[in-house]
């Protein structure tokens, strides 16, 4: 039977999303059958939290069947007096979700509270509805209370009221949450379940400029889909002078102004680029567009700022405009981020999985390893130093990773030019540290340091002095001196240009020769770890039995069980050859230092992987057809077959992970996407955590 968790409002909005999208996370770090459902959907269109839910979290059955009925079919049958019927058919829509799941997270009704439901067309009042349904279901409900705008009192008298109102109508509370509440609000006490508080946050709950554009019907003139993600915090109208308006600019603001108003327009716009303030956006009024040589002055500037254009006059627009909420979706990957972080700062999941007790599957699919990953890092904290700061993937990561509390982060570079380009992209990344290598107070003690390390080549201090600037190795100096726990680099940088300093500076922990990197792939139903298969490039019998052992320590650091195949095109005595010889001599150097690690070899990968081949290959053997760790011979297969299978087979794969180093370095593809970032330094951050 599944477990379903039922997430009720008090009434519309509230906030419901961000729980649900909490939750559903929660759960996914559990078990990789999750399933998302909704009693009611639009009639119209889709339901973009729904939709949201599904897209990020795979589930076994689509949109489709994913929700009991529409609200046009609900009000139509609430009309003919076939209540319970309404009730019957959500509760069978349900079922046959349910027996696909190991877990189910419903998402209640967003319909009005203040229909009675006594009179015909009226749906039945939304908390008694939805309690009713959470218990035809069998589920326990998480209740959601909306503390926008709400002073204290009126907070908790909220939750009392929620929790109490649920329990008169027989549903199970399994927690309350008080979201969106303002600074300074305590988190209510006094009930026999967890309360929580989540804070009101902006980039959750403002709408982004596209939100805004499609509320309006606006023609976007200017500005890609980085200016139209940024969040709007307010509205300005922009009707009089010039200095006048300066004064009410203020950061996330929307200035709306008629489209002849060229001189409001510049002025705004050059406050903007000049970092006085940071603007949302603009929105031209009455259809009217700019002038064409004001136009000219503001593209100079290059503010990066979306422009819209509407038919309506300033009132009509501003009216229109402060009546758009919010929504999570799928197309704004930036707010969920947002919502997932403002919800694992404020919520004690530990115990929320507790209480659910679902039980944790055995199977570790990509997206359950992944959110292993941040819950990991997130519960240990450490400071990692980024040395590309104003790369602009760097900038999107390092906003998600502080949101979601992934990490404390040191962003190399210029501040100027790193907050610049945060202004540009609107991101914020205020919380991180900014440092410039060319004037920080630690770049004599660390060219003194660099010199003593290297003074066997010949490195003077001057040529330290000059050697420190880059990046690379002012961040890696910055982790050996204890300024950072790790570095992650890369995305602009070859791999040798991040590595290296690590080889010079951090060097290979004792009782490793070699340093070598393993890559996670993510496969549908399990995780592989395979190494090495980016650093070296022909090791020898003692190399290979180091590369293993530290593939095994990675491979039991992340929560995989390391059954070791070092792979070869001989498995076991079938084949001859130096290239097979080499590997039988590392596979028994592995047996005499580590006797507690399972290892076959020479052995080759379909003997590893198949129980069916194993059996006919290497019968009896513990670890044939159930490998975990591959350890390749040479550079030239390793990086071949990870890269054949991450392709032919569709697996994702997470690396190079670093290993052997005394303090954690990794590298980035330079094709590396927001989510690989982020993935890499939860990775290094656990490094750090547990070396």
């Amino acid at each position: 039977m599944a477990r379903g968790v039922y997430v009720a409002g008090l009434g519309p909005g509230g906030g419901k999303g961000t729980i649900a999208l909490g939750l559903t996370e929660l759960l996914s770090r559990r078990t990789a059958r999750i399933g998302v459902f909704r009693p009611l959907a639009p009639a119209e269109g889709v339901d973009p939290l729904l939709r949201l839910l599904i897209d990020r979290y795979p589930t076994p059955v689509p949109y489709a069947d994913a929700y009991g009925v529409t609200d046009a079919e609900a009000a139509a049958m609430v009309a003919d007096g076939r209540r319970e019927e309404l009730i019957g058919r959500i509760v069978e829509r349900y079922r046959a979700l349910e027996r696909h799941c190991a877990a189910v997270v419903v998402v209640g009704s967003d319909f009005a509270d203040g229909a009675g439901g006594d009179h015909p067309g009226e749906l039945p009042r939304e908390l008694a509805f939805n309690a009713r349904l959470a218990t035809e279901l069998g589920s326990v409900v998480v209740a959601v209370v909306d503390g926008l705008d709400q002073p204290a009192g009126s907070v908790a008298a909220g939750v009392r009221s929620a929790y109490h109102s649920l329990v008169d109508l027989d549903a199970t509370v399994l927690a309350v949450v008080a979201n969106r509440v303002g600074p300074g609000v305590p988190v209510p006490d006094g009930l026999p379940v967890p309360v929580y508080a989540i804070p009101e946050v902006p980039a959750v709950s403002a709408p982004t400029v596209a939100e805004v554009a499609a509320a309006l019907d606006a023609t976007v003139l200017t500005g890609g889909p980085a200016a139209l993600d940024r969040d709007v915090r307010g509205f300005v109208v922009g009707a009089a002078h010039v200095p006048v308006l300066l004064d009410h600019l203020t950061d996330g603001a929307l200035m709306i102004t008629p489209g002849d108003r060229a001189d409001l327009l510049v002025a705004a716009s050059a406050a903007h680029a000049a970092g006085q303030v940071t603007l949302a956006g603009l929105v031209l009024t009455l259809g009217e567009p700019p002038d064409r040589r004001a136009v000219r002055v503001i593209e100079r500037l290059n503010t990066g700022l979306a422009t819209l254009l509407t038919d309506t006059d300033s009132y009509q627009t501003i009216a229109a405009a402060s009546r758009i909420e919010s929504r999570l979706s799928a197309a704004n990957p930036r707010k969920v981020e947002a919502a997932l972080g403002a919800f694992e700062a404020a919520v004690d999941t530990a115990e929320l999985a507790r209480r659910l007790e679902v039980t944790r599957s055995n199977r570790v699919t990509p997206l359950m390893f992944s959110n292993d990953l941040i819950d990991r890092a997130r519960a240990d904290r450490r400071h990692l130093v980024l040395p590309e700061g104003t790369e602009e993937r760097i900038l999107w990561a390092a906003e998600t990773i502080l949101r979601r509390q992934v990490a404390d982060l040191t962003l190399l570079g210029d501040p100027d030019e790193i907050t610049r380009r945060a202004r540009e992209l609107g991101v914020d990344v205020a919380s991180a540290r900014l440092v410039n290598p060319a004037t920080s107070p630690w770049r004599d003690d660390f060219a003194a340091a660099y010199a003593e390390a290297r003074k066997h080549r010949q490195v003077s201090l001057d040529l330290a002095r000059d050697v420190i600037r880059d990046v690379n190795y002012f961040g890696t100096l910055m982790v050996a001196a204890g300024h950072a726990d790790g570095m992650v680099s890369g995305a602009a940088h070859t791999t040798a240009a991040t590595i290296r300093p690590a080889f010079e500076i951090i060097r290979t922990v004792p009782g490793v020769s070699v340093a070598s990197s393993v890559f996670f792939m993510l496969l549908a139903d399990r995780v592989l770890v395979y190494g090495d298969c980016a650093v070296n490039p022909d090791p020898d019998a003692a190399a290979l039995a180091d590369i293993a052992v530290s593939s095994a320590d990675t491979a039991a650091r992340f929560g995989i069980e390391p059954r070791l195949a070092m792979l070869s095109y001989s498995t076991g005595s079938s084949g001859a050859g130096a290239d097979v010889e080499k590997v039988a001599a590392a596979t028994e150097l592995v047996r005499q230092r580590r006797p507690d690690l399972p290892v076959a070899g020479p052995i080759q990968y379909d003997a590893a992987i198949d129980p069916a081949v194993a059996a006919a290959k290497l019968p009896g053997d513990t670890v044939a057809g159930r490998a975990t760790v591959f350890v390749f011979p040479d550079l030239n297969t390793g990086n071949n077959t990870y890269k054949a299978v991450q392709r032919s087979a569709g697996a994702v794969a997470v690396g190079p992970v670093m290993q052997g180093l005394r303090r954690p370095v990794n590298d980035l593809s330079r094709g590396a996407t927001v989510k690989d970032i982020v993935n890499t330094v939860a990775i290094t951050a656990i490094q750090a955590a547990t070396a």
